[in-house]
């Protein structure tokens, strides 16, 4: 009885994930388009999802050179970071030193301009990885989607990298 309770919560849970997910995905805009804005949008959250691990050696460079333009347009403009896909990973303390420069990028974007960055503790858990498997400046959040909602909810603009 057990198992048939965990396999229903399970499959309720990833529905909900799933129907997150799709809502962003609606309402995504691209860089170009928010850099015509003439008034400044509240913020802008960067979601990171991918199937590999070693895929935020290439997108959280990308998005430092995103944040630089807008910031570059919109010197206050407010960011925040979603990463919720296997790259989260990369982002554990067992793997900070296989990658060294995205963990000090990630320390540099959190601790010197003032950008969290989350990673998804409902995908984390699914992967048996704990919180207190990731450093103190990466933030673990319940769900990635859900706080991608909750950014866009307080008017923040979706990009996806």
């Amino acid at each position: 009885m057990l198992n048939k309770i965990s396999i229903v919560t399970f499959i309720t849970l990833i529905n909900f994930l799933f129907s997150q997910a799709v809502l962003a995905e609606t309402i995504s805009h691209k860089l170009e388009d928010v850099l015509s804005l003439e008034q400044e949008p509240s913020g802008i959250i960067f979601e990171i999802v991918t199937g590999s691990e070693n895929s935020l050696k290439w997108a959280l460079p990308q998005t430092k050179r995103y944040i630089k333009k807008l910031r570059d347009r919109f010197p206050k403009i407010e960011i925040a970071i979603v990463t919720h896909g296997n790259e989260q990973f990369a982002l554990t303390k067992t793997n900070d030193k296989k990658y060294k420069k995205i963990h000090s990028l990630t320390q540099q974007l959190v601790q010197e301009e003032n950008i969290p960055l989350h990673v998804c503790g409902t995908y984390a858990e699914m992967n048996n990885v704990g919180e207190e498997e990731f450093p103190d400046y990466v933030d673990v959040t319940a769900a990635g989607p859900a706080t991608i909602n909750d950014y866009i909810s307080l008017g923040y603009l979706l990009i996806k990298i």
